[in-house]
């Protein structure tokens, strides 16, 4: 609902020829500059309608002086709903039959919107006119920027009785789908051809906060402070639907507290399978979330969507923290979370605080974290490492240390065991005669000469992730090229279909790549100390994986498979086929993954996490 609505006493009622629309929010540089050159325009009849969808900065105060205009209106939305609720709720104020639209960081140019409604009156069949504009500061077009749905501020349309679509239905960056497809059962689309806005470039851009890699729905999420779960579909990423993934965890009840639970701070972020810190809350321990300010689309970061963590304010956290009274800070867990969790043992009131290491120590050297992340593994309670070479690399920085605080070896990324439910199904090899091998996400380290070398040794590669197609199109196409049908391309999968998708193929690629380190630890890097987070996704349907024969290195992924006795290794693709003929040992290999694949849930090691919160509490207060 509105909480304010504001407009000059001089207006005029009769009805305008354009209705202007201007959806903002936290724009308070921009939208001068946007007024100032509506006002400019050469064609004078016009309201612009201002909905402010709950600005967080001193947008009001900057509008204040336009509204001496009386063509201009300003209300203000008391929670943000969206650019689709904002531009809705901007139709029901408008008068005139043409609308056109104005986002506070864009700008007209003077003859912009007599050049729009002359090309609508000469095209009398055509329901939408649309500008060429300027765009990334010094480039144009005369028309739909290529690869780009029609913009906003381009846009002169005739007034229609659909609506936009709104937050609750979808969140995307396509304009098409929001709207434009809407209006095309009316009448034509026709351009001008002339130049007569910009499209201005900025970090901050809508689109830009919703498409990965720059921003996806983290991002998103904290920049508009959406409490809601949300159904998530951009141009360039994969369809996330959180309302209907999570319900079940969202309605389920709250667990009791145990008598003996204790209170958990979460500060940072949580990464992949983040539901899994459900399982200690099942246990009856509380969980709060303190989360990192500016997360990357991987960084899931609250108010999270599956529930039953409560957010502690960023603002003024200390206060906040020493109400709270946590048992124990429990940061976590990529680099990019480094800067945040370091501030908040800085700041750190007192609590036993745990730092668990997943990725590092080398992107926070490249990035200029290392004093921070050095700080953490020196000033830590207690500290986690996903592998033990992980934490064998940590204690070469500083040998004293050594023995300083608990410590315990748990992978980051573990999901929760609730996706791990169902049977297997029927492989593809039973029904072809052939091998199938799969690679879920990236496939590091096998160059399209390494596809073709499987191919002439008669093994398929099944590559899924629509998103990271469009990343390695280079590739697909060099590879397709070498090996035409043996590379087959598959759409992201969920955790909820990882088993019955997955359980198709003979086995599944881990990163595949040559150590150097010759099982010298401070010659290793990133690719010897990780755990890849589709351990887990290959463990789930039982899947042997695959990686290079790293004899003599050390390699922590190689460890873990020879230790449990899950994979196969190899130097060659025809080695490796060799191996994957071996019915009678695939066979036993897949039913031993199948029988150890709980140790690849977070929920198996809970308790065992929840003793070790318990001994650094005991090791501070002693």
């Amino acid at each position: 609902m509105p909480i304010v609505n504001r407009q000059s006493s001089i207006v005029n009622r009769q009805s305008p020829i354009i209705s202007i629309l201007m959806p903002t929010y936290g724009q308070a540089a921009f939208i001068g500059r946007a007024l100032a050159s509506a006002q400019a325009q050469t064609l004078a009849d016009w309201e612009l309608i201002i909905v402010d969808d709950g600005s967080p900065d001193d947008t009001a105060a900057v509008v204040e002086p336009f509204l001496a205009d009386g063509r201009i209106v300003y209300t203000r939305l008391a929670e943000n709903g969206g650019m689709g609720a904002a531009l809705n709720h901007a139709l029901g104020q408008a008068r005139a039959e043409f609308i056109a639209y104005l986002p506070s960081d864009d700008v007209y140019y003077p003859e912009h919107l007599q050049s729009l409604l002359s090309c609508l009156h000469e095209n009398p069949d055509a329901v939408l006119a649309f500008s060429g504009m300027r765009h990334h500061y010094n480039r144009s077009t005369e028309g739909q920027l290529p690869g780009e749905p029609l913009q906003l501020v381009q846009v002169l349309h005739r007034r229609c009785p659909e609506r936009w679509l709104e937050r609750a239905e979808l969140v995307t960056d396509d304009l098409e789908r929001m709207y434009w497809a809407r209006l095309r059962p009316y009448g034509q689309f026709v351009g001008t051809s002339a130049v007569t806005c910009e499209w201005v470039d900025h970090p901050a851009q809508r689109h830009k906060l919703l498409r990965e890699p720059l921003g996806g729905i983290n991002p998103y999420r904290v920049h508009f402070k959406i409490k809601a779960p949300l159904r998530f579909h951009t141009t360039v990423g994969n369809f996330i639907d959180e309302e209907t993934h999570y319900r079940r965890f969202r309605e389920r009840p709250p667990t009791p507290p145990a008598a003996a639970g204790l209170k958990i701070l979460l500060v940072g972020e949580l990464a992949y399978n983040a539901e899994r810190v459900l399982a200690l809350e099942e246990r009856g321990h509380q969980l709060y979330g303190l989360w990192m300010p500016d997360p990357y689309w991987y960084n899931t970061v609250g108010p999270l969507p599956f529930g039953h963590v409560q957010d502690l304010p960023r603002q003024n956290w200390q206060a906040a923290v020493r109400q709270l009274q946590p048992d124990l800070i429990y940061a976590l867990l990529n680099w990019q979370a480094v800067p945040f969790a370091h501030h908040v043992l800085r700041e750190n009131p007192g609590v036993p605080f745990v730092w668990h290491f997943k990725e590092g120590p080398f992107i926070s050297l490249e990035k200029g974290h290392w004093r921070e992340m050095l700080e953490l593994y020196q000033r830590a309670d207690g500290q986690i490492y996903s592998s033990p070479a992980m934490r064998d690399w940590y204690e070469t920085l500083d040998p004293g240390l050594t023995g300083r605080a608990p410590t315990l070896v748990l992978d980051g990324d573990l999901p929760k065991r609730d996706w791990f439910v169902g049977e297997r199904s029927p492989r593809l090899s039973e029904r072809d005669g052939e091998i199938h091998t799969v690679v879920p996400g990236r496939p590091i380290g096998l160059h399209p000469h390494t596809v073709a070398e499987l191919a002439a040794a008669g093994v398929h590669l099944h590559f899924y992730g629509d998103f990271t197609h469009g990343q390695w199109k280079a590739w697909i196409e060099k590879a397709r090229s070498l090996a035409p049908r043996h590379l087959h391309l598959h759409a992201n999968v969920g955790q909820d279909r990882w088993l019955a998708e997955f359980s198709q193929y003979d086995a599944g690629w881990l990163h595949y790549f040559a150590s150097a380190n010759g099982g010298d630890l401070r010659r290793a890097n990133w690719d010897d100390l990780n755990y890849p987070a589709r351990i887990a996704t290959l463990a789930v349907a039982g899947l042997p994986m695959l990686q290079r024969d790293n004899s003599g290195a050390l390699v922590a992924s190689q460890n873990l498979a020879r230790d449990m006795n899950l994979g196969l290794f190899f130097s060659s693709m025809a080695e490796l086929a060799e191996q994957l003929r071996d019915e009678t040992h695939m066979a036993r290999l897949r039913d031993n993954v199948w029988r150890q694949r709980e140790q690849f849930t977070f929920d198996a090691h809970a308790e065992r996490l929840v003793a070790f919160f318990r001994q650094v509490i005991a090791h501070k207060a002693g």
